[in-house]
């Protein structure tokens, strides 16, 4: 049994941002003098699952890895094609606009890519000779340069 009281797990749960239901499962396990180590432990991890934190955790963790294996070994990524950045600008754009917070920052490094974008929205659409409109605007390059592709079917 642990000694953890229900109200520092209570704290822990507010602090991770659990939802009720998940606050309701800590305590029925809690209830009848204690819960084990192993059952918070599990408590918490499916919270933090749910909500997306371990998920975070470890794409920041993998990109963390692959920069300090990059420092170690003094290798240092080819320069990136002009294709590419452009690519990637539109990759950029899309994992911003959907909040791809932790996807975007495994690319970047990975890639190479500048963490300042080359290039402004107006660039790259007259580069790729993107029709837009008010509401294209509004979204990602990616999503017109579809719904112009499906257009021209």
């Amino acid at each position: 049994r642990t000694g953890t009281s229900g109200d520092q797990v209570s704290r822990h749960l507010d602090r991770v941002g659990a939802t009720l239901s998940e606050e309701a499962r800590a305590w029925e396990i809690m209830a009848g003098g204690g819960a084990t180590v192993e059952e918070l432990k599990d408590v918490l991890r499916e919270t933090l699952e749910n909500r997306g934190a371990l998920g975070n955790v470890r794409a920041h963790l993998r990109a963390e890895v692959s920069n300090a294996l990059e420092d170690r070994t003094g290798l240092k990524r080819p320069d990136i094609s002009n294709e590419n950045l452009i690519i990637n600008e539109l990759i950029r754009e899309y994992l911003v606009f959907n909040r791809y917070r932790s996807t975007l920052s495994v690319m970047l490094p990975e890639s190479g890519q500048p963490d300042t974008p080359p290039f402004d929205r107006d660039f790259l659409a007259r580069e790729l000779r993107v029709r837009e409109n008010d509401t294209s605007r509004k979204l990602p390059l990616l999503y017109t340069m579809l719904s112009n592709a499906q257009a021209n079917k």
